[in-house]
């Protein structure tokens, strides 16, 4: 008898545990720092603030925005852009000590097919097979920040691939392959 008490007590306190196991979990995640993106479009004036991430979880509907927002500028279509390319902007503000409302400036997300082949053919500086096409990658300014900081930034994280395009006024990330260009 004093083994199925002692079974019993074991259950009892194993589940006790799991139970403030959890609810210390649910705790430590609702404490989680949300991540959001204030993004501005140069070439249609709109502005997007989006938190994408809170409580420990990504969220649809920030997602969503954020699709929307980094969407083809110029043909309209949209892609589901990998949360790690919006992660990978949330950790480079951050190491730059970017206040999480301040506007980034988009100057190019996601590309369709038709929109690449186009860039590409007016120039080789635009890659064929570009990350752009996939939701991974984005050309980004911050203001007020030097475009060699940002470069450095991103670099130092080595999230992916990192290109500067000073005379174009933006820094290229992407989540592809770790490698940088000029």
């Amino acid at each position: 008898m004093s083994n199925a008490l002692f079974s019993r007590r074991d259950l009892i306190n194993g589940g006790v545990a799991a139970l403030v196991t959890a609810a210390l979990s649910e705790r430590v995640s609702a404490r989680a720092p949300e991540r959001r993106l204030v993004l501005v479009n140069p070439h249609n004036g709109e502005r997007y603030d989006a938190c994408f991430f809170a409580n420990g979880r990504y969220r649809a509907d920030g997602l969503a925005e954020l699709n929307h927002a980094m969407r083809d500028w110029r043909t309209g279509a949209t892609r589901k852009i990998d949360p790690g390319l919006l992660d990978l902007l949330v950790r480079v503000r951050d190491r730059l000590d970017v206040p999480p409302r301040k506007a980034l400036k988009l100057v190019s997300g996601y590309r369709s097919p038709k929109t690449n082949r186009a860039l590409h053919a007016r120039s080789h500086g635009v890659a064929s097979k570009s990350q752009h096409m996939l939701g991974k990658a984005t050309d980004i300014a911050i203001p007020g920040v030097g475009l060699s900081h940002l470069r450095s930034a991103a670099l130092s994280l080595r999230g992916g691939g990192v290109g500067y395009y000073p005379s174009d006024g933006f820094v290229h990330m992407d989540t592809g392959a770790l490698r940088h260009w000029s």
